[in-house]
This record gives structure tokens, sequence and C-alpha cells, in this order.
């Protein structure tokens, strides 16, 4: 069976480090990380993820101008894309839903609780 890729975008080491670890001891995934939009995206590029778990909150770009760049590149516009957000509003869920971003995980995420939140919202078992 294939080992699933993950590309975690965030700014935050801690966030990136706990993301990874819970991502590949609760979930068995292969995760790769990246600490800025732009790295992100050449990342994206050259590992092919199945899926990213993507900072709202960038220094270089936010994380909706990210997303559009992925959807906008015919290498990266397949692979799926999780938001990572402090804030989240309902009309913003509609929205991101709308824009094709598969789910919302807010932050402050539970370690223990993140991989299932992705493995449910891409609707990929264990």
């Amino acid at each position: 069976m294939k080992i699933r890729k993950v590309l975690v975008i965030d700014d935050e080491d801690d966030i990136r480090e706990v993301a990874q670890i819970s991502l590949e001891i609760m979930a068995g995934l292969n995760v790769i990380v990246a600490a800025s939009s732009w790295e992100g995206i050449q990342k994206a590029e050259t590992e092919q993820p199945d899926a990213i778990l993507l900072d709202v909150m960038l220094p270089d770009l936010d994380g909706l101008i990210t997303f559009e760049k992925l959807q906008s590149n015919p290498k990266t516009k397949h692979i799926s894309v999780i938001l990572l957000t402090a804030k989240i509003q309902l009309s913003d869920q509609r929205r991101f839903a709308n824009l094709g971003i598969k789910a919302v995980i807010s932050k402050p995420f539970k370690p223990s609780q993140l991989a299932e939140e992705l493995l449910l919202a891409l609707n990929w078992s264990k």
C-alpha cells in the first residue's frame, strides 16, 4: 500500500513540528514541511503530495493567495488542500468550500486529533 504524503505549510516552527509528529505517528503519513508560501508552492510541485495542510496567516503570501497559485498551476491543481487557521467564521467556511478547499481545521488544534480530522476531511482511511 502506498504511504500518503502530506505537505504542511506553516511559518511557525512549533506548529510544523507538532503537525508532522502527529500525522506521522497517528496516521502513518509521510510529512514534508515548508516554512513559507513560496517554499510550499515549490515543494508541492517537486514532491507532489497527496494533500496540503495550509496555514492561512503566512508572512509572504496568505493562505488563500497560495491556494489560488496552487490551483492555477497544472502541476499542483489536483492536490487536496485543507486550511489551518485561528480565525474561522461560518461565512468563511462556505466561501472556502466554494473555492474547492476540502476542509478547515482550527488552531490551536489538538495534536491527538489532527490526524483524525485530516483523514476524515480527505475521506482517507488509516
